[in-house]
């Protein structure tokens, strides 16, 4: 079997990009897979081809709606028709189309949530998943950056599939949560394919600036002077829209702000823009990238500092997908880190929160089933995230004879570690964007990989980002000039900078 041969005929790539052709060959050879590989390198196709080869359904089990159906759109313009993601965005005619006819699609994505009704079991269970695929397998680790409880599920599911062969797939992981996530999936003789999360291409910089308004004035030097396309992302849903009004109202064009509170159809439609060119910034929240497959991304702005660096990673991956040099910026300003700490206390259920559910649970003596979730999250204020982490916890608990008030004690001792590892990784970001050292070395010792002895020629601002020009439109090195990054775009901005300083403010 010539998999280089496969290869072209299925994607017309004419090689593998690193790790892929590993990945495949141990899917192949009927071993059970862990693979982390780097954003960017191409994920998708480690299941895709083996789905060809492989008799029976793939299933791919996706944390968000919007990377399935990503994923969806992307094979079918490849030309892959027997592809289907069970989800919100099907009509009640569609689902029960797709779910009467599930033997008659190769891949089939659903949601970790979906994959646990018992009658959407029971189907699956019927079909035998030639393979088993858990996409973006972070979110199966209490300790991963984007720990999602229903993830937790999923060995328990396996093993009522049939235990079929497993493909576990992540860009960012520790060594840690490596382990977490084989041991969560029961997945006995797992072969492991890890390579590094660096991304040599791309070039690391930190900007730190006075407040928000400097920010907002540094933000248009950058997007109206580098090469795009590009992506902005940012920390809240109505910075990232006041930021592309502001762009827009300075002459910077093709700019649109992209966050999860938009309508489906909007996300959609930008989403579709943007990989057509029709786009070149977007201003986004976390929720814009995963799933875009969009190779000549040329820089990220992060204008808030992110939680942690898994998810730095993930967003700063986005660029340079095709090889060539890309930058990731991030803007810093002094307590900056003050907004990450707010974000993620807020992702974590207060203890006032959890002795108004203690105190209700016992008093009203009800059973969890017999009162819906908006009714639990009415009484004690709970948003839907922290709903999902206390629900899992009080269903996994609720056949012992403890008390309410017991089981709610062990969730407040669970949470209050999680919360003391987010403040870990908040604090590690804040030291690595105030750090005076290389940006990338940190990095490598955070994911206990070693620094490869020849750094990448642009390393990052520490280092020096020399020989490239970031100017938009210029894309051939410099020769034989050696010069600070800084210093050039500071060159390239001046004039502009001058001319626009009434126009800005």
């Amino acid at each position: 079997m010539n998999l280089e041969e496969l290869l072209h005929k299925y994607f017309h790539f004419p090689s593998f990009r690193q790790g892929q052709k590993e990945v495949i060959q141990s899917i192949l050879a009927g071993v059970h897979t862990m693979a982390m590989l780097p954003t960017g390198t191409g994920k998708s196709l480690c299941y895709q081809l083996p789905g060809y080869l492989l008799e029976g359904q793939v299933l791919i089990v996706s944390p968000l709606l919007s990377l399935m159906q990503d994923q969806v759109e992307q094979m079918k313009m490849n030309g892959e028709k027997r592809v289907t993601a069970i989800n919100s965005f099907l009509t009640g005619a569609e689902r029960r189309r797709v779910l009467q006819h599930l033997t008659q699609y190769k891949f089939i994505f659903i949601s970790p949530e979906m994959l646990t009704n018992d009658s959407m079991l029971t189907l699956f269970k019927k079909l035998k998943p030639a393979l088993f695929v858990i996409d973006e397998a972070h979110c199966i680790s209490q300790w991963g950056y984007d720990f999602r409880p229903d993830y937790l599920k999923l060995g328990e599911i396996r093993a009522h599939l049939g235990e079929p062969l497993t493909l576990a797939l992540t860009a960012t992981a520790t060594k840690e949560v490596v382990r977490d996530i084989i041991t969560s999936l029961k997945l006995k003789s797992c072969r492991q394919h890890l390579y590094s999360v660096d991304r040599p291409n791309i070039a690391l910089a930190i900007e730190r600036v006075e407040d928000h308004r400097d920010k907002l004035k540094i933000l248009y030097r950058y997007v109206s002077q580098l090469d795009g396309p590009g992506i902005v992302y940012f920390s809240s849903k109505k910075m990232a829209e006041q930021a592309a009004h502001f762009l827009l109202g300075n002459g910077v064009k093709r700019v649109m702000a992209y966050h999860g509170g938009m309508d489906q159809e909007s996300r959609i439609l930008i989403q579709q823009q943007f990989l057509y060119g029709q786009l070149n910034i977007i201003c986004a929240t976390s929720a814009f990238g995963m799933g875009i497959n969009k190779d000549n991304i040329r820089f990220v702005i992060h204008y808030h500092m992110p939680q942690q660096m898994e998810s730095y990673l993930q967003e700063i991956g986005r660029s340079g997908r095709d090889g060539k040099p890309s930058i990731a910026v991030l803007l810093y300003a002094p307590g900056d880190e003050q907004i990450a700490y707010r974000l993620a206390e807020a992702e974590i259920p207060a203890n006032e929160q959890l002795d108004l559910l203690a105190a209700a649970l016992t008093e009203t003596n009800i059973a969890l089933e017999q009162m819906d979730d908006e009714e639990w999250m009415r009484i004690c204020g709970f948003t839907d995230i922290q709903w999902r982490i206390v629900s899992e916890h009080l269903l996994k608990n609720a056949d012992r004879k403890a008390k309410w008030n017991t089981i709610v004690e062990e969730l407040k001792r669970d949470l209050d570690q999680r919360r003391k590892l987010k403040q870990r990784k908040i604090a590690f970001m804040t030291d690595w964007c105030r750090t005076d050292q290389c940006r990338r070395e940190p990095i490598l010792r955070y994911f206990d990989e070693e620094q490869e002895p020849v750094k990448p020629k642009n390393c990052c601002d520490v280092c020096g980002i020399d020989q490239i020009n970031y100017k938009r439109g210029q894309t051939e090195k410099r020769e034989g000039t050696e010069y600070n990054w800084r210093q050039q775009l500071a060159n390239l901005l001046l004039k502009e900078s001058v001319n626009n300083e009434e126009k800005l403010f």
